[in-house]
């Protein structure tokens, strides 16, 4: 994605996979999910590091709002530069939401018999419920 240009009001936000930098982007506010809830980021943010949960990161330029599914990872925020790092960022209209229904029913219908297991069950169930969330939102 093309560089857009930075103003005063603005953040950089940087998102990074195993494989690409998804987004590098100006934007004036980033909404990121975090393992334990939601954050709002703003300019002047004070600078921080969050672990990051499964979920729908959205950040606004101008009057139009944009979405990603990013899975899991960690933000850092400082200096106006938003740094997410991520397993997967992927846009709405490439999740196969009909394949986040499938990894759902698996994971649902996955036998545990142990905590490690059951550790597995619960991350494959929270990443097809927040790929079928955002999904829906498109």
């Amino acid at each position: 994605m093309a560089d857009s240009p930075l103003t005063s009001g603005d953040l950089k936000l940087i998102v990074v996979t195993p494989e690409s930098t998804a987004l590098d982007v100006a934007a004036e506010f980033v909404a990121l999910p975090l393992f334990d809830g939601e954050i709002g980021i703003g300019r002047t943010h004070a600078p921080m590091i969050g672990r990051l949960g499964f979920g729908e990161l959205r950040y606004k330029v101008g009057s139009q709002t944009s979405t990603y599914y990013v899975d899991g990872g960690f933000v850092q925020v400082q200096d106006n530069i938003v740094s997410v790092l991520t397993n997967r960022a992927i846009s709405p209209k490439d999740i196969n939401a009909a394949a986040a229904d499938d990894q759902l029913q698996e994971a649902l219908a996955r036998k545990t018999s142990n905590p490690e297991e059951m550790a597995i069950r619960e991350r494959l169930v929270l990443q097809a419920r927040a790929q079928k969330r955002v999904a829906v939102k498109r």
